[in-house]
């Protein structure tokens, strides 16, 4: 039962970042007056799909991620041509469906070899029906309907690239976004669940010879001072005097049982010649008031975003090896292995894996949004749009690379799950 709980929790923390990112592009396009196409969960064969208004929810077989596709951004689906014989089905004497196949089955339908047609603009099309033209009106929400597909149209003012170079970049910027504050929330609710730290506490001595032990220090002491300094919940700072005095005595004021004691304590200098004294701690808590909760959320965004910059400087820098990095199968092992500890550090866990997505999403690399929205600020510049073709060229290659690294470090994943690592 732990097994598929653990299971559980892993795909619903993917499934909530990547979710709350594909959720931000697609609020923010609709906003901009965008026609999106699709709202889909992974890459891949189509697992499970549903239509709310003019979007096809999908949910996809690879769960590496998400997109959300906006009319415009590729050539579109289906297209009518003149010289091609259609159906097509009147409303109120304006077209509402388009019909490119099976047309004998087509009931209440007019039929014609197509002279005439714009989807995107002016939004006609003109028939030859039995030797005569005839004109008709398209209307903006009509269907395109060929091998059991509905495709709605995409007038020129609901395509990605119709819009203002500020909606667009809001619409594309909205998905880290949306991660962020995600990621601020879940900070929010783990320091409420998890408490203002106040002391060190000792929490385990590592052993009957550490310098700990010969002192007496006994699991529970909490920590009051060291060399005189107030050390409260700095256990970093304690780590750092202790450090700094090996072979050297050091006095540490502790609290034992509400009574207070002073301790001396020589510190042993471990293979690198810092000093450590053998204990692992832990600490005294209290609940966090409303200013302290956002403080300490502010604090750990940034904390956690300094480790996530040091970590993608070592990926550029190339100073990393293969085993460093993890895939999806990886990241999903840590997932899986923190959710076994706990709701309180599955939050923490998920905060930092949406603060994660968000800064690598901005990152200026092809498929990514950061590339997309470079490509947009040079526009913007430039005063005139880049060849699409050319912006598509650059993002497919950017996509067939970044896929390529997940395979490999998928591969990766697994030669070690195997190996038991």
């Amino acid at each position: 039962m732990q097994m598929i709980q653990t299971v559980l929790l892993t795909v619903l923390v993917f499934f909530v970042i990547v979710t709350i990112h594909e959720w931000g592009h697609y609020y923010f396009a609709k906003r901009a007056g965008i026609l999106v196409r699709e709202f889909a969960i992974g890459f891949g064969p189509k697992l499970f799909s549903f239509n709310r208004g003019e979007t096809k929810f999908t949910l996809r077989l690879v769960p590496a991620g998400g997109y959300v596709r906006m009319a415009g951004e590729d050539p579109e689906i289906v297209e009518v041509q003149t010289g091609q014989t259609i159906a097509v089905r009147l409303k109120d004497g304006i077209v509402h469906r388009i019909y490119l196949d099976r047309l004998d089955e087509r009931s209440e339908s007019i039929r014609g070899e197509v002279l005439s047609v714009d989807l995107e603009r002016q939004l006609h099309i003109d028939l030859d029906i039995d030797g005569e033209l005839e004109k008709f009106i398209v209307s903006p929400q009509a269907l395109v309907v060929a091998r059991g597909n509905e495709t709605q149209i995409a007038p020129i003012d609901r395509h990605f690239s119709s819009k203002s170079v500020g909606k667009r970049a809001m619409a594309i910027f909205a998905g880290p976004l949306m991660n962020f504050i995600l990621a601020f929330v879940l900070f929010l609710a783990f320091v409420q669940m998890s408490g203002v730290r106040e002391n060190i506490l000792i929490g385990e001595i590592a052993g009957t010879d550490v310098p700990a032990a010969s002192a007496n220090m006994q699991i529970g002491d909490k920590i009051l001072t060291v060399n005189g300094e107030a050390i409260g919940a700095d256990f970093s700072r304690m780590i750092e005097i202790i450090g700094e005095n090996p072979n050297k005595t050091i006095e540490i004021d502790i609290e034992r049982n509400g009574v207070g004691q002073k301790i001396n304590i020589i510190p042993l200098p471990n293979e690198d010649g810092i000093g450590k004294i053998g204990v692992i701690a832990d600490f005294s808590t209290r609940q966090a008031g409303f200013g302290e909760t956002i403080i300490s959320a502010a604090t750990q965004m940034k904390e956690w975003t300094v480790r996530i910059f040091e970590g993608l400087k070592m990926l550029v820098t190339l100073q990393f090896k293969l085993d460093d990095l993890n895939g999806p199968v990886g990241t999903a092992k840590i997932t899986g292995q923190i959710a076994q500890q706990g709701i309180v550090q599955l939050t923490n866990w998920t905060a930092v894996l949406s603060l994660y997505l968000g800064i690598f999403n901005l990152l200026p690399v092809p498929a990514l949004d950061g590339s997309r929205l470079l490509f947009i600020g040079l526009e913007a510049i430039r005063r005139k749009p880049i060849n699409p073709n050319k912006e598509a060229f650059v993002h497919f290659i950017g996509f067939a690379m970044l896929m390529l690294l997940m395979l490999v470090v998928t591969y990766n994943d697994i030669l070690r799950l195997i190996r038991g690592e």
